[in-house]
């Protein structure tokens, strides 16, 4: 990605926040990308993560989307290669 790419991403994040403002008001976002396999990236092409975040949504939110939930993540298995 060039930097005027980049630049543009950024402006559609800001966009993006914006519109789920106006309809769910969140407390807080987890914005995101993995980038490289070491990074945690298993769908190999730019994607951003905007995620809407809530006060009580999980006791504690440190760590990020994938702590939050952690049933979702049966997917990954790190005996697979």
């Amino acid at each position: 990605m060039d930097p005027s790419e980049a630049s543009a991403l950024h402006g559609f994040v800001g966009l993006t926040r914006a519109a789920i403002e106006k309809t769910f008001r969140p407390d807080g976002y987890n914005i995101g990308v993995n980038s490289g396999a070491a990074a945690g990236q298993s769908v190999f092409h730019l994607h951003i993560h905007v995620i809407p975040r809530y006060w009580g949504d999980t006791n504690d939110p440190r760590g990020g989307i994938r702590v939050l939930f952690p049933a979702e993540m049966r997917y990954w298995d790190r005996t697979e290669s």
